[in-house]
């Protein structure tokens, strides 16, 4: 048996994110690892943890209290309960360890913190697959932080979209 592996899935809630983690938790997840959903927040983002934990990033919060919804207000996050039934079925059904941590700048950076941070063997992304001048203007985190980051990175591709 595999020495348990600390795994970080970046999640905005976007469809790209929750295929990224719906991809850890089906591909990547073994029993005893622990999973660690990492969520970035804007910099001028005023929620009431922030003026606690702006520097450092949030303590790393267990499932128990991340189902919650008054854990969510505290640090402006989205009660989403196609996550939430993700996170359950791993924890459950594989005996993964799942917990959370909130940070607050630019999701580069704070990704790529949170690598060293955390002491994660792997990272896994969702791409939005935004266009070219948008990617130019706004630089995209996925490369980013796979260029970036000292752990490997699994960047998870969204579906196309459906032509009519």
């Amino acid at each position: 048996m595999s020495n348990p592996r600390r795994v970080g899935v970046g999640l905005d809630y976007s469809p790209t994110s929750k295929q990224a983690l719906r991809w850890s938790a089906d591909n990547l997840i073994h029993g005893g690892d622990q999973l660690i959903l990492i969520q970035v927040q804007p910099a001028k983002a005023d929620h009431t943890r922030k003026q606690l934990f702006e520097d450092t990033g949030s303590p790393l919060v267990p499932l128990e209290e991340f189902r919650e919804i008054n854990y969510s207000k505290q640090y402006g996050l989205t009660h989403d309960p196609e996550v939430l039934d993700i996170l359950d079925t791993v924890s459950r059904t594989k005996g993964a360890k799942v917990v959370a941590k909130v940070y607050w700048g630019d999701p580069r950076e704070k990704l790529c913190d949170a690598v060293e941070d955390l002491k994660l063997d792997s990272l896994v992304l969702g791409s939005r697959g935004v266009g070219t001048i948008k990617r130019v203007l706004l630089g995209s985190v996925s490369k980013y932080v796979m260029t970036n980051a000292s752990c490997p990175v699994t960047v998870v591709k969204g579906k196309p979209p459906l032509k009519p």
